[in-house]
């Protein structure tokens, strides 16, 4: 079985827990695209881990965890983060990272800042954590690779190309230029730390699928932050569509078997751009908090509204998602306005999906359905039936409204505090 996560909306959907609780069941997890900038929150035994690069099967030391070629991935951060995890007794594990993804280099993270800044109000949001220019040398032919970096000779040859052109870049933003020798020194290190978890992970991934393993491929970020069908520009710098999986894996797209979309009982995003649903009042500010509704990584607060479909609609559009998991569910429990979005008015007519342009999609105003709430607390519950009328309600309206199967419902963060309806994880 090989099994895709995506996020259906914005990002910061739950997919580390849900990506925990599948991956148990998997001999593969899979982080396919994206960097450092995407946090995962897990919670185990109420310990609560962090994770920003490293898949979530790090946690149990049968599982192979695989960084793949559609990564980029910053080597210092990347170690900072192993380190952190084996000081909390995390030490028995299996690591591959592709020789096909790229480095986050220091200018990417310079450039990552100052272009930021020179876009004043128009600025994107990013985590300035140098994901997009990484990817824009990437594009431009002038990357440097993993398989690179862990070769000392191939390294030199590579970096001492880039930087000539890189300098120029930093020079013209009024940035101080970068010393070969130091960049070299330092990140030759790096190579030599990561070398024996470096190999090629496509040809990894394709003889588990030839054993007829489990592989979860767990996503990063939304399905609205995708470069190519999010709400462009306020979006990430790859496609975290079960769509882009195949490509960044290494594999063919015949192998993925099922897509389970991560959905949000309410909505969030983090940075700019149109949000139809948000709810910038004393209601919004409640769900945020309850929620603990801030950023695993940069720690800024996230914008909260209600529940969008038309947004989860057109994720299932793009990533074709078969099932759904509904996370942060007991937040809403004690909410006394519940509302779902069912589609926007744009100049006076409905429509069902998300326009191209920012102009159009910032004058879509919300359709909503009403609700009536609950008060019972449910995060002690495990089956569907025991949960209050109102609440199955609730789900009985996304899965009217969407068409996809609501199979897991989270009622809580920890790994055990979750309603199954179907097991969708099985050969």
């Amino acid at each position: 079985m090989r099994l895709v996560v995506v996020g259906s909306q914005w990002g910061d959907e739950g997919k580390g827990k849900v990506t925990d609780f599948l991956g148990q069941r998997a001999d593969v997890v899979v982080r396919s695209q994206g960097g450092n900038n995407a946090g995962h929150t897990i919670m185990i035994e109420n310990e609560k881990f962090a994770l920003q690069t490293i898949p979530s099967g790090i946690f149990n030391p049968h599982i192979k965890n695989v960084l793949a070629n559609g990564m980029v991935i910053n080597p210092k951060e990347t170690l900072k983060e192993l380190a952190n995890l084996e000081a909390r007794g995390i030490k028995d594990y299996q690591l591959f990272i592709s020789n096909r993804a790229h480095v986050i280099m220091p200018y990417h993270i310079m450039l990552d800042g100052a272009y930021e800044e020179l876009k004043g109000n128009h600025k994107i949001g990013t985590t300035k954590k140098g994901i997009g220019p990484c990817y824009a040398d990437k594009v431009n032919r002038i990357g440097i690779r993993i398989g690179d970096l862990v070769d000392e000779e191939s390294f030199k040859e590579v970096l001492s190309e880039t930087l000539i052109i890189k300098n120029k870049e930093l020079k013209m933003l009024g940035l101080e230029e970068l010393s070969f020798l130091d960049v070299y020194n330092e990140y030759v290190e790096y190579g030599k730390k990561l070398k024996k978890y470096v190999c090629d992970t496509s040809l990894l991934l394709n003889e588990e699928i030839e054993k007829d393993s489990n592989i979860l491929f767990e996503g990063a970020q939304g399905s609205m932050l995708c470069l190519e069908h999010g709400s462009y520009p306020y979006v990430t710098s790859s496609s975290p569509t079960a769509a882009s999986v195949p490509v960044n894996a290494g594999i063919a797209p015949k192998y993925i078997d099922h897509c389970v979309g991560i959905c949000k009982a309410y909505t969030t995003r983090v940075g700019e751009g149109p949000f139809p649903t948000e709810l910038q009042n004393k209601l919004g500010d409640l769900i945020r908090e309850k929620g603990h509704e801030y950023g695993t990584v940069t720690k800024r607060p996230r914008r909260v509204g209600y529940l969008d479909l038309v947004v989860v609609n057109y994720a299932k559009r793009i990533s074709g998602i078969d099932s759904l998991a509904l996370m942060l569910f007991d937040v809403l429990t004690g909410i006394d306005e519940l509302k779902i979005c069912i589609g926007y008015k744009l100049n006076g007519k409905e429509i069902n999906t998300i326009p191209a342009t920012l102009k159009e999609y910032a004058l879509c105003k919300p359709i909503y359905i009403e609700l009536k709430p609950w008060k019972e607390n449910i995060n002690n519950i495990r089956n569907y039936d025991d949960l209050p009328q109102e609440a199955k309600t609730y789900i009985e309206t996304i899965e009217k409204y969407t068409n996809i199967k609501v199979d897991i419902i989270s009622v809580g963060p920890e790994r055990n505090e979750t309603i199954i309806r179907r097991d969708i994880f099985k050969k």
